[in-house]
């Protein structure tokens, strides 16, 4: 399927490694202009490079904290007027919430709520102006089945979509759609990095933890990052335009819930 978005222009947050690589990577091969985002500029060089020799289509890169005012500002003087913005960001470590203090939360929602909508609120009129945008925002499943381990993430991201909510009725007349994917568990650095943070309570390996999650996931695997970048570039494309204000799951039937 052709998915109508050729020549495009994209802004990937998080874009380095894991799931914003893997939507990168599908919008790149759609033919969209791609630029990707992250703190780290020699995994943002390799991931550009190995993108573009994979796609054919040269993906530029911009070191950015989407935290910070001037990693805002960077990011938008590398793509003044992107078409579809992805934010992504890493979720705040498991923990015990009576170990946190104000600035873990303010940490947590600069990252995962204050970040995004800034760049949202930086975006969105021109895309309306120009009658047409995507925004998708990654969050997790757990706004969904918060997990007690991570509410720094449960609490930051579920703010995030329930601004976009209010958001979305406002843009999509204007040919502009927001909306949050919601990935389950997934091979991905990020699911590496949150087992390794499970550790010190569980008294197994990383090995016995990792094959033990992937096994009792409902589908009996991990996801593959690929998945989930082939689900953002069709909600990125133009036949999506009629999506707009959603939560959509990503998650192998794991979510326990009808609706």
């Amino acid at each position: 399927m052709d998915l109508g978005i050729a020549g495009r222009k994209a802004l990937v947050f998080g874009a380095s490694k894991g799931m914003g690589r893997a939507c990168a990577h599908r919008l790149s091969a759609e033919g969209v202009a791609v630029t990707i985002a992250a703190r780290t500029e020699a995994t943002l060089a390799a991931a550009a490079k190995e993108i573009s020799e994979a796609t054919g289509n040269p993906v530029h890169y911009v070191v950015a904290d989407i935290t910070k005012d001037e990693g805002r500002d960077a990011a938008l003087a590398a793509v003044p007027a992107p078409d579809i913005l992805i934010n992504n960001a890493d979720g705040a470590p498991p923990g015990d919430f009576r170990d946190w203090s104000p600035a873990d939360w303010h940490r947590a929602i600069d990252l995962m709520m204050v970040g995004p909508i800034e760049m949202m609120r930086r975006t969105v009129d021109g895309m309306m102006e120009r009658r047409w945008g995507r925004i998708v925002n990654i969050v997790s499943r757990s706004v969904k089945t918060p997990q007690l381990e991570l509410g720094l993430s449960n609490g930051a991201r579920s703010g995030l979509v329930g601004f976009s909510a209010g958001l979305a009725r406002q843009t999509v007349r204007h040919g502009v759609t927001v909306n949050n994917l919601l990935p389950g568990v997934f091979a991905t650095d990020a699911q590496r990095d949150h087992i390794r943070g499970m550790l010190h309570t569980t008294g197994k390996s990383f090995e016995e933890l990792w094959e033990e999650r992937g096994a009792k996931s409902v589908a009996g695997r991990y996801g593959e990052a690929d998945e989930f970048g082939a689900l953002c570039a069709f909600i990125c494309s133009a036949h999506a335009g009629y999506i707009c204000g959603q939560n959509i799951l990503i998650d192998g039937a794991g979510y326990p819930g009808t609706y």
